[in-house]
């Protein structure tokens, strides 16, 4: 097996290397201390396991895994419990509670290492952000890739998201970026009182509405700060009345 760790707290990767040491199944280990340079490592090692840290610095591990294009199987280590716990129990391989024992990480690697032959491992590495962001508050800012770069967007920049297929197009302040995501997420991630699915291909902020004009009877073209000029649907600019109350 091919195991990276991602934590940015010395002892725990030493006591994971300590651990995986006394495995015999194991091809190669590599480490990163925060999401940037794992995210490196995953390009270019390709793991089967993920050791992952969920409250890191600079970007968290949810975010990193937003940003993986081949499922991994994800083994969270973290010192938050219930909160974590309830949140990933049902789709991530497995958690670590720290300070975790060699027999609760054998059993967590053990079962990762079983999983790797599952017909739906790519199922539940899709549903682990999704449930993940469904157990949280609204998000204040977005991860995308941009190139070899990350990119990290407050969505108070954000001007509208479109959809395109299986991805989605973030027009902000700081550019346009492909993610690969869906509109339902960010319907259901995004503070409700300043974004806004004015069509089914298009959710804007209202914050950065510059004019709206109506274009037939029922229908409005929406022009943004940016110049871009956005279509509603019938149910669009019924939601954008409840918010700007016209």
């Amino acid at each position: 097996m091919r195991i990276l760790v991602i934590d940015d707290e010395p002892h725990a990767i030493e006591l994971i290397k300590n651990y995986l040491k006394e495995r015999e199944d194991i091809d190669e280990i590599r480490l990163a201390t925060d999401g940037f340079d794992g995210l490196k490592e995953i390009n270019e090692f390709n793991p089967e396991i993920l050791f992952l840290d969920i409250q890191m610095p600079k970007i968290s591990g949810i975010e990193l895994l937003e940003l993986i294009d081949v499922p991994v199987q994800v083994i969270f280590t973290t010192a938050y419990d219930e909160y974590a716990i309830r949140a990933f129990e049902l789709n991530a391989t497995d958690y670590l509670l720290k300070p975790f024992s060699k027999e609760r990480f054998n059993k967590a690697l053990d079962r990762a290492k079983s999983n790797l032959a599952s017909s739906n491992f790519q199922d539940n590495f899709n549903k682990i952000v999704e449930n993940y962001n469904e157990n949280k508050e609204f998000i204040n800012r977005v991860v995308v890739k941009s190139g070899i770069r990350i990119v990290i967007i407050p969505v108070e920049k954000i001007y509208c998201i479109e959809s395109a297929d299986d991805y989605v197009v973030i027009l902000s302040e700081t550019g346009e970026f492909v993610k690969n995501s869906t509109m339902k997420y960010f319907e259901k991630s995004l503070n409700p009182n300043d974004f806004v699915r004015v069509h089914r291909s298009t959710i804007i902020n209202v914050n950065k509405i510059k004019e709206i004009q109506p274009y037939s009877k029922e229908n409005f073209s929406i022009i943004l700060n940016n110049g871009k000029i956005v279509r509603t649907s019938r149910q669009g600019i019924v939601e954008l009345k409840k918010i700007l109350d016209f």
